[in-house]
Parts: structure tokens; sequence; C-alpha cells
């Protein structure tokens, strides 16, 4: 599967066989501009949720593309925005909006960028295969678990819900630079970035799958993507957000109850970044342009949820007219459709 090639490859290392590949082609690091004594280069870092997609398209783009080389980096959301916003990068990857501080660091780097949601993803909540009682859990009870509050006091299973076991349980989830991180605390506990410290935590989603695979008394929050390609490995926990406007009770994840915004408030929007200045280069217009052409098809075969083809149709409108800036001004809006967000941004 496209979703599997290249993960386990490191970021560093996987650049650079890439750029072994490109000859003497140079990048100016500051401005992102190739040299012309070799092959053109696109580059992209940030979300480990969304660079099976970019990975995805970058495959198929360099077949239809032999004079091009593109390199995905998965530094995360938050690492992938730094080297964005230095001119390191043509094009950032990211599993939630461009962040108020990282608005400014654009800014005042002269970084000017277009931002284009390109697919749906949701957050599983996994367990263990081999956990009898964890069949359903509440925001609320996701809020005792993992608030700043709980670190070293909720330690066990019967502390969240009385009738399960009196047994340790154990917490993984996504790590402080990812955009997954951001957007679960930001759901759940209300403020992003704030939880408890003590669980087990990476930007390499495939470590969660194997720790949550490995332990009885696991826990944890992942890409709902990451979920689908190790459904063998791992139980799906259906979320209670105790609101009856997007259906009563509890609801699991799938690309039905994502892309209609019904399982909340862990359904989300992922986006591209795209510098308006590296889109002057033919070759990361064209990327860019294929990107969308064909994400509708390609998200599916990496286990996210395609916008539909109308949506993708404003989406490369707002790229052809270089409409710059968030439509979110640097404020995460939880449980946010991408018709609300292109609602938001027409004023209507």
């Amino acid at each position: 599967m496209l979703l599997s090639h290249f993960r386990h490859i490191a970021p560093v290392a996987l650049l650079g066989v890439v750029l072994a590949a490109c000859g003497s082609s140079s990048q100016d690091a500051r401005t992102g501009s190739t040299a012309s004594s070799g092959p053109s280069l696109v580059t992209l870092d940030g979300s480990s949720t969304v660079f099976p997609i970019s990975e995805a398209v970058a495959e198929e783009f360099q077949k239809a593309n032999k004079g091009t080389n593109v390199t995905v980096g998965i530094s995360g959301t938050g690492g992938g925005f730094q080297k964005f916003c230095r001119g390191e990068i043509d094009i950032a990857d990211a599993s939630r909006p461009i962040s108020a501080t990282e608005v400014a660091a654009c800014e005042k780097s002269g970084i000017a960028y277009v931002e284009l949601p390109v697919a749906y993803d949701g957050i599983a909540i996994a367990a263990n295969p081999k956990n009898a009682w964890a069949d359903n859990i509440t925001v609320a009870e996701l809020k005792t678990l993992f608030g700043p509050d709980a670190q070293g006091k909720i330690t066990r299973w019967n502390q969240v819900r009385k009738t399960w076991p009196n047994r340790e349980i154990h917490l993984f989830g996504a790590g402080v630079d990812s955009g997954t991180y951001d957007y679960f605390t930001e759901a759940i506990t209300g403020k992003a970035k704030s939880s408890r410290g003590d669980f087990t935590s990476s930007e390499d989603d495939n470590v969660l799958v194997q720790g949550i695979s490995n332990d009885e008394l696991a826990l944890g929050f992942l890409p709902f993507a990451y979920f689908e390609e190790n459904s063998a490995k791992l139980k799906l926990v259906p979320v209670d957000d105790a609101k009856a406007d997007n259906g009563a009770g509890p609801i699991a994840p799938s690309p039905d109850t994502i892309r209609t915004g019904t399982y909340q408030p862990l359904s989300r929007p992922v986006f591209i970044y795209v510098s308006t200045k590296a889109a002057e280069r033919p070759e990361v217009q064209r990327f860019v342009e294929f990107f969308i052409k064909n994400a509708d098809s390609l998200v599916r075969e990496v286990n996210y949820v395609g916008l539909g083809g109308d949506i993708y149709t404003k989406i490369a409108d707002r790229f052809a007219k270089r409409t710059t800036g968030s439509v979110f001004s640097g404020v995460n809006t939880v449980g946010v459709t991408i018709d609300q967000l292109l609602a938001k941004e027409s004023g209507k």
C-alpha cells in the first residue's frame, strides 16, 4: 500500500535518499529556489498524519513528471511550520490550522501562503483487542484521563468508569509537536497543548500502533487512517460527546461519520500550506494543481476521507487566485467542516 511505502524510513534518511537522486541540483534554504543545473525539486515537511497523503501524491506526480523530484519529511505539524516560516520548504503538511504564533513567525519572515484543505481525518480512540470492557467512552471520561490534573492521579481503569476493572491503564498518544496532539487537547481538555504529561507519546503514529497492540491495558489516540490500516491489531472505541445534534450515543469514526461531522468532537480537516513565493516556480505550481486534482481518489487509497469534487473545485480556485492567509485567523475551530470553512471565507 502507498500508506506503508517509506513509512518506516526516518525523514532525514528519506530526504537524503531523494536528494542523492537529484544529482547536482541545489536548493536555496531561504527562497526554496532550485538551481538550473539539475532536476527541479519540490519540498514538503510537517504532519505525520498528512504524510501518507502527500507521499501518495508525490509518487503519482513524479511518475507523470520525470524531471521533478519531490521530498516529503515528517517533523510534525509544529516542526513543519517552523521550517516553512523560515522559508526552508515549499509546502507545509498540517493536521491542524496554522496557529497565531506561526502566523506571526511567517509574517516576520515575509512568508505569504495559501491555506488548502485536502482531506478529512478523525482522531480514533483505540484499545488493545484483548480489552473486553471499554466498548465506548465519553468526552468527559477522556478529559478525566488526559486532562492536566490527571497526571499521577488517574492511573487505573476503574477511576474512569466504576464498572471497569481495577487494573492499571497505560496511555498512548501523539507527541507534543504533532497537530493531532494540538487538536485532541483542544477538543477534549478545552485548551491546545494542555494535558497530562505522563503518557507514552510519539510523532510517529506507528509507534503508537505498536504500543497499543502489544499492551492489553493500553488506550490511546491516533489518526483514524492509521487505525484503519492496523484495524486487525487494535480495537476501536466509539466516543459519546453527550450532544444530540450530531447523533445520540457513542459514535465510531468512519468515512461517513467523519465526512458528515457526526463523529464529534474528533473529526477535522487536514491541510497543506503553500508558500506563494515557491508557487511562482512552475514545478511547485504543477505539483499543487496535481495534488488538488487527484486528491479525491488518492486520499481514500491511504485511508483518509475525500472532500468531494465540488469542494476540490473551490479549493483549486482558491489556489489559482492565490488567496493568502488563514480562514481560521490562527484560532483552531474544533468540529469545523470544509463547507463551514469556505462559507466563513465568503462571508456567508
